[in-house]
């Protein structure tokens, strides 16, 4: 949890503070903690634990989790809705590298 003499009020504003409890995060998403521990064991999503053991989330990890609720919602399975944001983030990250990899081939003065 928090290291010593790291302001908590300054750590709310970062999205991966686990700042959520399981109920909490299921209440914030609509959903139940074993729809969290699901995607959880699916290794979507892999909650931080506080000292004694319990889950905490934090606000990007909730935003993932409400991807993974649509998509189920949809009628997608919770194992093939964990795979396709998946598939999703790496497709992502691969587009990033491409459009960054070509700006660096536009360039002035870059091999070609």
């Amino acid at each position: 949890m928090p290291a010593e003499n790291t302001p908590v009020a300054g750590n709310l504003d970062d999205d991966d503070y686990p700042a959520f409890t399981m109920g909490r995060a299921a209440d914030v998403l609509g959903t139940t903690p074993a729809f969290l521990r699901a995607v959880g064991e699916a290794g979507l999503i892999t909650p931080l634990r506080s000292e004694g053991g319990h889950r905490r989330y934090s606000r990007r990890q909730l935003r993932i989790a409400a991807r993974a609720r649509e998509l189920v919602d949809q009628g997608t399975p919770v194992e093939a809705a964990c795979r396709i944001i998946t598939l999703e983030d790496q497709l992502d990250d691969a587009l990033r590298l491409n459009r960054e990899m070509r700006r660096k081939l536009n360039e002035p003065g870059a091999d070609t």
